[in-house]
């Protein structure tokens, strides 16, 4: 069994929690993936019906294929996150990161791909975000617990953009819809504080625009 004790607080757990692309060479044991599922699957879900499935993705061949579709958008996508590097303090560092990520993407120890199981809703927009309504906070819950074991983990959609391929190069039959993909491995650097605006700031009262504590974290009010 992995010597991760998740003994860590909730509190420094969610505050210095962030995305953690570049990771050293050190393996992952399996037990300790499990142990990351096992507490994704105590998040809420509907009903209870718990329709997810988790795929853990070791092979080399595999992941150089979900890397290639990886780098594929990220192609696509990198001209308009370059762009942001004016508006957005700090947006060139993740960029910088980002592009470690998708060169080094195969060279991930693991990785979790969660799975939605039941018939895919395209609308109403609402019954669309009900499909994941059960699988988003699993999703957290797994990056929750590998930052309480100090581990490097990210979560990507891009790698799952072309649904169809993706469900063939898993083996997932037609009623389950690849979601998610989290990345894990050892970080090459340190977790630190999440640098946030404060609440106040995105947060209306009643109606929209109406933000009686602009400006305010939530232990200044």
């Amino acid at each position: 069994m992995t010597a991760a004790n998740f003994e860590m607080s909730l509190h420094e757990a969610i505050t210095t929690q962030r995305a953690m692309r570049r990771i050293t060479d050190a393996p992952i044991d399996d037990a300790l993936i499990l142990k990351l599922i096992e507490y994704g699957t105590r998040a809420p879900n509907a009903g209870n019906e718990q329709r997810w499935e988790f795929i853990v993705v070791r092979d080399p061949a595999l992941k150089a294929k979900l890397a290639a579709q990886n780098s594929f958008m990220w192609k696509l996508a990198r001209g308009a996150e370059i762009k942001k590097e004016k508006q957005f303090a700090g947006r060139a560092k993740t960029n910088a990161a980002m592009d470690w990520s998708v060169e080094h993407f195969a060279e991930y120890p693991a990785m979790i791909i969660a799975c939605h199981r039941g018939p895919g809703v395209g609308w109403p927009r609402i019954l669309v975000a009900s499909t994941y309504a059960s699988i988003v906070p699993a999703a957290q819950n797994i990056l929750l617990a590998a930052r309480a074991a100090n581990l490097a983990a990210n979560l990507a959609t891009m790698p799952l953009w072309n649904t169809r391929k993706t469900r063939r190069l898993l083996g997932l039959p037609r009623d389950v819809t690849p979601s998610l993909l989290i990345t894990l491995g050892h970080p090459a650097g340190k977790y630190g504080p999440s640098q946030r605006k404060p609440v106040g700031d995105v947060v209306s009262l009643d109606r929209y625009g109406h933000r009686p504590w602009q400006g305010q974290h939530a232990d200044e009010v």
